[in-house]
């Protein structure tokens, strides 16, 4: 039902296991990819975008879990689940409005200090101006968007190598 959290893991619990695993965080509107707004968003759904990630994802022996919600206070209790978890080693968020409005997400994201590529599927510079201002982009890793779903790609792409990299710094 629209507005109810999503919840996707490839774990049988929201817990990530031992493997080194990234979040993916989907904000309001984002549950009805694919079927709102096609010529700007696409035609790909959330449930198909998740399924793109989680196979990107395990070429980079990456688990995956992911997270969606239309309420605000949802997307940081999901974050806050996992404040010092050890095997989050990176965060994949598309905070859709949340984006310009939310201080409070940046502040979560800040609170977990999980390294993270902030997403958006269309061109948010060549949008109204009000999508221009982010309140997360400052304190991201990377910025992607207008490259549509890729952008997603792209990002676990990013952090996978970031990943791999300082894992290989840290091996005598």
């Amino acid at each position: 039902m629209a507005g109810e959290q999503h919840v996707c893991s490839t774990q049988s619990s929201l817990y990530p296991s031992s493997q080194p695993t990234l979040l993916l965080i989907n904000g309001p509107y984002l549950n009805l990819l694919g079927a709102c707004e096609p010529a700007k968003y696409g035609t790909t759904t959330l449930a198909q975008l998740e399924s793109l990630i989680q196979q990107r994802c395990s070429t980079h022996n990456l688990a995956l879990a992911s997270f969606q919600s239309n309420h605000e206070g949802a997307i940081l209790n999901f974050l806050h689940t996992f404040n010092s978890s050890p095997n989050i080693k990176g965060l994949v968020i598309n905070a859709g409005a949340y984006t310009h409005t939310s201080v409070a997400i940046r502040d979560a994201l800040l609170g977990v200090n999980i390294p993270f590529v902030e997403v958006h599927i269309t061109n948010v510079y060549k949008r109204e101006k009000f999508r221009q201002q982010s309140y997360l982009s400052d304190v991201a890793e990377a910025v992607i968007c207008g490259l549509g779903i890729h952008g997603y790609l792209a990002a676990v792409d990013y952090l996978a190598a970031k990943i791999n990299n300082s894992s290989t710094e840290s091996t005598p």
